[in-house]
């Protein structure tokens, strides 16, 4: 899906996923998760698009539209989220406080998915995540330049032991 990089791309974003997902057959608690996931790359993809890191809305203005591509693949036991946008720039992982009211997106990302990473396109980059279709764990904390075909096994570590449970606690949060 080809869209705008304005504010409203994101809940598109989330509704074309949701519906994509549906038809597909995939797990509620899976796609709920992939919901969260594509709306925190999507929406890097508005709030950071190539040349405009200095706006202070944090939105591209309506005057300089640019696009970016979302694509959902299932790739045997797994989903991959890929938004590929025009900004070279690597996606970065901030260490925010508790006060913080953002920048906890690619944080958000890594815990939620088996594995992540990015890696360039032309024009710009691709960031991915990839989720497990069923399992109780995810490989852990893996960061990656490359997607690689097959999905590794999954076991539970970390904190969260359930990687989709995050996701329902924060899509609940979101509709509040």
């Amino acid at each position: 899906m080809t869209l705008a990089d304005t504010p409203n791309a994101v809940p598109w974003a989330r509704r074309h996923s949701a519906d994509i997902l549906r038809r597909w057959q995939i797990p509620g608690p899976v796609i709920e998760t992939a919901n969260l996931i594509v709306s925190e790359l999507t929406t890097n993809a508005v709030r950071h698009p190539a040349g405009n890191e200095s706006q202070s809305t944090g939105y591209s203005s309506l005057s300089a539209v640019s696009t970016f591509t979302l694509t959902l693949q299932l790739t045997g036991t797994a989903l991959l989220v890929q938004v590929a946008d025009r900004d070279p720039q690597p996606p970065v992982r901030r260490e925010v406080g508790v006060e913080a009211t953002g920048g906890r997106g690619l944080f958000l990302v890594s815990e939620m998915s088996n594995r992540w990473g990015h890696y360039p396109a032309s024009p710009g980059k691709v960031v991915w995540a990839e989720l497990l279709l069923q399992g109780p764990g995810r490989s852990g904390l893996v960061h990656v330049e490359q997607p690689v075909e097959r999905a590794e096994s999954a076991s539970a570590t970390g904190p969260i032991s359930d990687p989709f449970l995050i996701g329902r606690v924060l899509v609940g949060l979101r509709e509040l």
